[in-house]
């Protein structure tokens, strides 16, 4: 694909005359609610298919000139049949757009291929991939996470939660965060509390790194935090009785929790403020790249 038709789309917002990054944890913590399987999946929709459709736009406002009719699309995903009931039932190729602009028709290409052929024919072509699925960056032995989604996904198995609370630490706390103050489960099986609880247990999977976040991250934490010191726009029907997550629409103070159990805090304590400085929890070093570091005890590359 040429340079000039590659597109990186962001959703962003404008706050005080200015286009912002609009995160999807900040969206959760504002709307009070998470993603779940059989309710509203509001990180489809509007995070992921109408971001791909936008994109198409610009391409549309550039080329419409030097085309006599619609510009053609081909939205290729990589759905495969046996993942779950949703991609299995859905037609390989349909067409999902067909105005005077444009004509949108979806794709998949691996609708029929087997995860056990995706591999086969990975590593036979020597193809680069992701290193989230090995056990540590460049072990080439897919001992890590089955499958490369959101970091923290609702939907993810229970090892891969496991894998994410050890590998992104500081977004395991984040979501807990989320989770404690909104009332609102992480996953209607387990709470991301449980998970970094069962995370820290010997029989855990063993993380093999640890992500170091990057300024994009501390953004977001601040705006997550800013989210929680207001009620939530959506009254979730998840929502637990006190006592069970604990909820202030205030915010979260850290000290409501239960007495044997600490609350998950940011590094820099509780509600992140600009003017937080707490030297037992240091801010990670400005311009950090966000490339895993290997673990101590983790075999080397």
């Amino acid at each position: 694909m040429p340079p000039e038709r590659h597109i990186e789309v962001r959703r962003s917002r404008e706050v005080d005359g200015e286009r912002v990054p609009f995160d999807l944890l900040t969206f959760i913590a504002e709307r009070g609610d998470w993603p779940w399987l059989g309710r509203a999946r509001t990180c489809t929709g509007p995070w992921k298919t109408r971001m791909v459709y936008q994109a198409f736009t610009p391409q549309v406002r550039a080329l419409q000139k030097e085309t006599d009719g619609p510009l053609m699309f081909a939205n290729e995903l990589g759905m495969r049949a046996e993942e779950s009931p949703d991609p299995r039932n859905r037609e390989r190729w349909r067409r999902t757009t067909d105005n005077s602009a444009r004509v949108v028709d979806e794709w998949l290409p691996a609708h029929q291929v087997t995860i056990e052929e995706v591999w086969e024919r990975t590593i036979s072509a020597g193809l680069p991939y992701h290193w989230c699925y090995d056990s540590h960056p460049r072990a080439g032995d897919r001992r890590g996470s089955s499958r490369c989604s959101c970091s923290a996904c609702t939907l993810a198995n229970h090892s891969d939660l496991l894998l994410t609370v050890g590998r992104r630490p500081r977004l395991a706390e984040l979501c807990a965060l989320v989770e404690h103050v909104r009332q609102v489960p992480f996953n209607p099986n387990v709470t991301m509390a449980e998970l970094i609880a069962l995370s820290r247990r010997h029989d855990a999977p063993d993380p093999g790194v640890e992500v170091e976040e990057t300024e994009d991250f501390e953004r977001m934490e601040h705006d997550v935090h800013a989210a929680l010191r207001r009620p939530p726009t959506w009254d979730s029907k998840a929502r637990t009785g006190p006592g069970q997550i604990l909820h202030s629409a205030a915010g979260c103070d850290g000290c409501s929790w239960p007495p044997h159990r600490q609350a998950p805090r940011s590094r820099t304590g509780g509600i992140l403020n600009d003017d937080d400085d707490d030297p037992a929890h240091p801010r990670p070093r400005r311009g950090s790249t966000g490339r895993p570091r290997r673990r101590p005890g983790a075999a080397p590359a």
